[in-house]
């Protein structure tokens, strides 16, 4: 059989064309057969097709890959939130994202656009809770690590007053001020913190990369150091102290960490 190379070149050619008409990352909403998670970081990467958009069979390369690919986020941002997620369910290397509603796990009280577990929906966006965010430093374009901290407290404070069952240890508040500023850092300046109100919004309400509003990747990787001094601002403003202390992390029957 002789080998046609004109024919395999043609066919390898029709196959990179679909790889990039499927990998053009093009924003698409999820269909009812896709599943999403409490995370609008992960939601976004899932629509825009950085993670498998079906959102299950997830692996932490997966994971790690989309954020850089997506953000510009570098893994040490987000890699233990991504080992942990693997808790969710039963697989030892892959997570769905609807799973990633467990409670206490990389889920947690308090949330800028989630309900509380105790309280109802933990899973979908909830404009009525995002409003303490989308009304915070008035009289400006822009959100800062002070109003985001300032935003945190208002979130807990709510939390602490409706639901008898809030979970206010240290781990839910570093998990609260990493995810403020990841999202000052993704949509902002990775310095200053400062990030348009309208990249942020439609991020939080959409799931969307605001790139047709002007938003850009940042060409400087996001790190836990390029974070540092933005983190010092907010956990200032959150003016935050423990309910309790941490929980053990309950993982199945008789397996306590």
């Amino acid at each position: 059989m002789l080998f046609n190379v004109s024919q395999f070149v043609f066919t390898l050619g029709a196959l990179t064309q679909v790889a990039r008409a499927y990998d053009n990352h093009e924003w698409k909403a999820p269909t009812a057969d896709q599943v999403r998670s409490p995370c609008p970081g992960l939601n976004t990467l899932a629509n825009h097709g950085y993670l498998p958009r079906s959102g299950r069979g997830i692996t932490i390369p997966d994971i790690i890959d989309g954020a850089v690919a997506g953000f510009n986020v570098g893994n040490d941002s987000i890699l233990q939130a991504a080992k942990f997620g693997l808790l969710s369910g039963s697989s030892l290397t892959t997570m769905d994202l609807d799973a990633l509603a467990l409670h206490n796990l990389v889920e947690h009280d308090a949330s800028i656009s989630r309900q509380d577990w105790a309280l109802g929906d933990n899973l979908h966006f909830n404009e009525t809770l995002f409003s303490a965010l989308a009304n915070s430093n008035p009289g400006s374009d822009f959100y800062t690590p002070t109003s985001a901290g300032e935003v945190q407290k208002i979130r807990l404070d709510d939390s602490i007053a409706r639901n008898p069952n809030v979970t206010n240890t240290n781990k839910e508040f570093k998990l609260r001020s990493r995810e403020s500023a990841l999202y000052l850092s993704i949509f902002g300046n990775i310095t200053t913190g400062v990030a348009p109100k309208k990249f942020v919004n439609i991020f939080f309400r959409e799931e969307r990369l605001p790139i047709e509003e002007g938003w850009k990747r940042s060409e400087t990787q996001i790190t836990a150091e390029t974070m540092n001094a933005m983190s010092v601002t907010i956990h200032a403003a959150s003016n935050w102290t423990a309910s309790q202390a941490c929980e053990p992390l309950v993982i199945g029957p008789g397996v306590v960490l």
